[in-house]
């Protein structure tokens, strides 16, 4: 097959034989929106109205038989789950037949005619079928009931009824087989008990359009189903998580982001600006409706890139999304597309739009996908070589990585001669006034005293004499040197590795108000040694507290507007300061007097983030649409007579902008140790990746979540030895209404997302610990949620909702198992194990 879309112009012939038609039928009857069904090895789908076509998939010739026992048409076809025999379940108006495939095949074949058993009669127009997982119940969905079968005669378990609408799809629980969910065009899902009739749990309308289609994932315990206008919930099935959302993805938006994505990779290999017209930015897209037609996990999806083998747990969450143009492989952990076929960019198949799917892996490393087309009375039996996609796949991304691949957040090369992080300040001498005139000096000290003290030591002549002039001391014990806690020979502090193993924080030790009347905690953040945190409110002012928050704080006053920013230097000395009032100040750490103030003059637009950066080295900030590098020397001396004026200096070492120039909402970089990337989004929803020894950005992720990223997180920790430097090139991005993202740096790619709950209105606060075992989120509903590692788990742990408003700011102690939240009411409120 010969793509004729560009989309995939630089890596054209490796997608040659992706995907292609095995076989292609047209029936005398409307097929448009009937169930198809596959297996390993064989297919089904009606043929010319009342017929039933079975084909073996896993023979090269694929033979097919025709079952003839319907007198209307067939509207259903189902698989059975067992392995031998392979059963089909059809349904029409007047019968529903259970046949044995290979029997039947080698009947046909010795010129006999196939009978199947028929297990129900007149029972109305079936729109879905699916058996159990022994086989031994068919559940048939006619109109709003769904009628339980038995799959060995005619007789009829029960009825289910509680659906205000033609139920779509049913689906059996192959970890507890008494349990069945159905979907309907009442756009609610329904969990039942098929035994009794008992309806278990009943959902929220979901959608506007009707749901169409249902998985369920017993590898996940989660329930997966779509509907008629392209969005995709997950819910989980686990015992006590009362089906809550796990996550949402409309499927639309998703593939824009995933072409959009696939431009940016074109426009880094040809390293051009100018659009291509064979390009997708020249390529005219027809807003188009995305109905989610069938839903099957992706079992087998060969990994080629050796990064990405690292990340081979999230191959798990691979599902096949067929619609009516194209076929999506979509990874639920992250909500992103690790392929998409589009029917158009082949001009060999004989379905462009299709009203009906099935998708089965087959015995090979193939996938076996059995269309209807919508206009037409046409049916194509499609295969895709996972072995070509995954190949193609890498050739194209593998290009477009190479440019990233040496991305880190730890530094492994020398500065560069043209790094900006190569700028050394000039301190400033003191010089003596210009006015001052050598007489001035000399009348000075020649009105100075002979003697600069008030008291003159006597010379001893009224004493008495001593008599004995020494004596020697034989019974002095030499005092004990007690070893400095923490400390080093050299007397520099050991700071310990953070508790592997410690439980998450989830008992509240103690609760603060930060103020009188209700205040926002803007920002949060502990020191380096895990004893003091910084808080800045909403008030204006700063407060200092000890590690457990007892006594009163510390109170930093100056700022004249909200305090957005908060940071620690590395040796714990200084805080730093940000504020609405478009200012920053350094404060010393045991002195309320800012040594250095940058004030409005400087900063044209409001501070949104500002920390220290490279080992205290430079000031980090953004401000409108730019990163500011600053290079600063601070000095906490006063002038009696010009005590107004600062000693302190400041010079500004670069601007650096984001590709679009758009404003900047947050910004990352580490100060522990090392580093020359920084992470900053923009309100056009971009993540952007800028090395500071380039000096440039090298790497952008467009369209990071649906909304304006608000927060930032990386693995800060200066521990190496209990997790490799692999786990700094990982970072957390959260925005509005569209919950938390894991990315790795080292592909650009997102490997983990995590919605328990939505945030409407507020941005929310999120944190991780430094052995990165544990990420906790605030939300709106008052309560704050600790999730599992990462990279093992995507459930939360504990819910902790005993807030007063909404969790706005967390933070981790760094050294012990602790936990501080604040909330937007000024309430903190201090976790531990």
């Amino acid at each position: 097959m010969e793509r004729t879309s560009g989309s995939w112009q630089t890596a054209e012939d490796h997608f040659q034989n992706v995907l292609l038609e095995k076989h292609s039928v047209t029936s005398r009857a409307p097929v448009s929106h009937v169930q198809l069904a596959c297996s390993p090895c064989f297919c089904a789908f009606p043929l010319h109205g009342n017929e039933l076509c079975i084909m073996k998939t896993n023979d090269p010739s694929l033979q097919s038989v025709q079952l003839k026992g319907h007198h209307h048409t067939v509207t259903a076809v189902t698989f059975g789950n067992r392995q031998e025999p392979v059963l089909v379940c059809s349904a029409s108006e007047d019968y529903i037949i259970v046949w044995e495939a290979e029997r039947c095949h080698k009947q046909a074949m010795q010129g006999m005619i196939p009978r199947g058993i028929v297990i129900g009669t007149l029972l109305g127009n079936v729109q879905y079928l699916s058996m159990s997982p022994d086989d031994g119940t068919v559940a048939a969905c006619t109109d709003a009931k769904i009628y339980m079968l038995n799959s060995k005669y005619e007789e009829v378990f029960t009825i289910l009824e509680g659906h205000l609408g033609s139920v779509t799809a049913a689906e059996f629980c192959s970890w507890q087989p008494d349990i069945l969910v159905s979907v309907s065009e009442d756009r609610t899902f329904k969990v039942w008990n098929q035994i009794n009739g008992e309806v278990l749990y009943q959902s929220a309308v979901l959608s506007a359009s009707p749901l169409l289609s249902l998985c369920l994932s017993e590898e996940h315990k989660q329930l997966i189903t779509g509907s008629g206008d392209g969005q995709v919930w997950v819910f989980s099935l686990l015992d006590g998580q009362q089906y809550r959302l796990v996550i949402q993805v409309d499927l639309q938006k998703t593939e824009q982001r995933y072409l959009r994505n696939m431009e940016l990779k074109q426009k880094q290999l040809s390293k051009s600006a100018s659009p291509n017209k064979n390009t997708l930015e020249g390529e005219e897209r027809m807003e188009t409706t995305m109905p989610v037609l069938r839903i099957t996990p992706c079992k087998h999806f060969p990994l080629l890139n050796e990064k990405a083998k690292s990340f081979s747990s999230m191959n798990s969450f691979n599902f096949w999304i067929g619609s009516s143009d194209s076929l999506h492989i979509i990874n639920l952990a992250t909500s992103e597309i690790e392929a998409a076929l589009q029917f158009k960019d082949y001009a060999g198949l004989s379905i462009a739009v299709a009203g009906s799917c099935a998708i089965q892996h087959g015995t090979t490393n193939n996938v076996f996908c059995l269309l209807t087309s919508m206009f037409e009375n046409h049916i194509a039996l499609l295969e895709v070589n996972l072995t070509a996609l995954a190949r193609a796949c890498h050739h194209f991304n593998g290009q477009a990585c190479c440019l990233t691949e040496t991305l880190c957040v730890v530094a492994r090369i020398p500065l560069l001669p043209t790094s900006p992080l190569n700028f050394e300040l000039v301190k400033r001498e003191d010089s003596k006034p210009a006015c001052q005139k050598k007489s001035d000096v000399k009348s000075s000290v020649k009105d100075q005293p002979l003697v600069f003290h008030t008291k003159v030591k006597s010379s001893g002549y009224t004493a008495t004499p001593r008599m004995t002039m020494f004596s020697l001391k034989t019974n002095i014990q030499k005092p004990r040197v007690q070893p400095t806690k923490g400390r080093n020979n050299r007397g520099c502090v050991i700071i310990k590795d953070y508790p592997v193993d410690s439980p998450a924080p989830s008992v509240v030790q103690t609760q603060v108000s930060t103020a009188v009347r209700p205040t926002p905690v803007c920002s949060l953040q502990y020191s380096g040694d895990g004893k003091q945190l910084a808080c800045g409110l909403g008030d204006k002012s700063i407060l200092l507290y000890n590690s457990s928050l007892t006594g009163s704080p510390a109170v930093y006053t100056g700022h004249d507007g909200a305090v957005t920013s908060i940071g620690w230097s590395h040796n714990r000395n200084w805080l730093l300061s940000a504020s609405e009032d478009k200012t920053l100040k350094i404060w010393p750490a045991q002195g309320t007097e800012p040594a250095l103030e940058l004030g409005d003059d400087t900063f044209s637009k409001p501070i949104r983030s500002a920390q220290f950066y490279y080992m205290d080295k430079f000031i980090l900030m953004s401000s409108g649409p730019s990163l500011q590098l600053f290079a600063y020397h601070l000095d906490t001396s006063r002038d009696d007579i010009k005590r107004y004026k600062q000693r302190s200096v400041c010079k500004l070492v670069g601007k650096f902008q984001m590709t679009p120039s758009t404003e900047v909402t947050c910004l990352s970089a580490v100060n522990e140790f090392y580093s020359h990337i920084v992470l900053a989004s923009g309100s056009n929803r971009m993540v952007e990746v800028f090395d500071f020894n380039v000096g440039c950005s090298v790497a952008a992720i467009p369209d990071a979540h649906c909304r304006a990223v608000h927060q930032i997180v990386q693995n800060k920790g200066s521990v190496f030895s209990t997790q490799g430097s692999d786990a700094y090139n990982l970072f957390l991005t959260t925005a509005v209404t569209d919950g938390i993202k894991l990315w790795d740096l080292r592909t650009v790619r997102c490997v983990r997302r995590y919605e328990g709950h939505l945030n409407r209105c507020h941005p929310c606060g999120i944190a991780i610990t430094p052995c990165g075992q544990f990420i906790a989120t605030g939300s709106e509903n008052k309560c704050l949620r600790i999730w599992l590692s990462y990279i093992r788990s995507s459930s939360f742990i504990h819910k902790l909702s005993r807030h007063t408003d909404t969790v706005i700011n967390v933070a981790f102690n760094p050294l012990s198992p602790k936990l501080v939240t604040a909330t937007l009411d000024g309430k903190l409120q201090l976790f531990k194990p």
